[in-house]
């Protein structure tokens, strides 16, 4: 006698993407390999070693915090490794090589294990280390931005310089243009990357480039990216620079790499178009009328608060039977 199918019951999720949480980790972080191999040709191979410190710290944060609590190890899901990576993309160039470490391991072992691990957080892992980086060591995070030198792999004598956005905030637009030279010419050198600033954002092709291959492979999607660049873009029309604002700082690297974490992200489009839009118009308020010369990291962190109740007020509508006739 055959055996009659039976029905099989499974908790969900019931649809799956053919993706898998180690996947996506891993192609996130091989997506920044053009923006950070473009830095260390700008600004040494100290790029490489400040990357290597923020991951070991957020790999060891990790590796302590499932040791402690007697459980199993999750360090080959690439999440430890991802934040690390993405803490230093935030950073100067010219930080200790061991401040990394310290802030990768606090933000892995504070914004991350402490709530529960990966897919339990509320804030970016990454951007609380860059804030508590900023909170403990705020001369060296506000002082130590390289002048680029491509193809200087090693120099004991680098030079210090000023981002473009603190030019702006400290000596005005008139004084500012007349440092930076603003014109045609100055925001080709922001597009392509050839100024001071973080390591994963002084390069706006290339990170648009490692952006591109996510949204290709689905792992992106674009309503927070260019809710963010609007929501930038029409506060900065407040500026004289609108342009400049749109080009310079950690704006496409936040928008791409950090507003879309999925945890700390809503889920739903019209959600993730008002978290964006507010990302945005929050980064160019802090930047226009604030204490800070950038503000996307305080943007990202403060709007990963209302996450979720985005998430909330947007849930799907069930359709109950009697509204289609059952």
């Amino acid at each position: 006698m055959a055996e009659t199918p039976g029905l099989r019951l499974a908790p969900g999720p019931h649809v799956h993407a053919g993706q898998t949480t180690r996947a996506i980790m891993w192609w996130v972080t091989l997506s920044l390999l053009p923006a950070y191999l473009w830095a260390t040709y700008l600004f040494g191979v100290r790029v490489l070693g400040l990357t290597a410190s923020g991951v070991v710290g957020a790999y060891l944060g990790e590796w302590l915090v499932n040791r402690l609590r007697q459980q199993r190890q999750t360090l080959r899901d690439g999440s430890a490794v991802l934040t690390g990576v993405l803490l230093v993309g935030t950073l100067s160039p010219g930080l200790p090589l061991w401040m990394p470490a310290i802030g990768g391991f606090m933000g892995i072992v504070f914004a991350k294990m402490l709530f529960g691990g990966l897919g339990y957080n509320i804030f970016n892992p990454a951007l609380v280390a860059r804030a508590f980086l900023m909170a403990c060591f705020p001369l060296a995070m506000t002082t130590t931005w390289l002048a680029p030198r491509p193809g200087v792999w090693w120099a004991a004598d680098a030079v210090t310089t000023a981002s473009p956005l603190t030019v702006l905030k400290l000596e005005g637009v008139a004084r500012a243009a007349e440092l930076l030279g603003l014109g045609p010419a100055y925001y080709g050198q922001l597009l392509l990357g050839f100024r001071a600033g973080s390591i994963g954002e002084v390069s706006v092709v290339l990170v648009a480039l490692g952006a591109a291959v996510l949204l290709r492979r689905r792992i992106l999607s674009v309503y927070i990216p260019l809710s963010v660049l609007v929501g930038t873009g029409l506060v900065a029309l407040a500026s004289d620079v609108p342009l400049f604002h749109l080009l310079t700082g950690g704006l496409w690297f936040g928008a791409f790499y950090m507003a879309t974490d999925y945890v700390t992200a809503p889920l739903l489009p019209r959600a993730q178009i008002i978290f964006g839009l507010g990302i945005g118009a929050l980064t160019g308020i802090i930047r226009i009328w604030g204490g800070y010369p950038e503000g996307i990291c305080y943007a990202i962190l403060l709007w990963n608060a209302v996450t979720p109740a985005l998430n909330q007020w947007f849930r799907p509508k069930r359709v109950a039977p009697e509204a289609i006739g059952v």
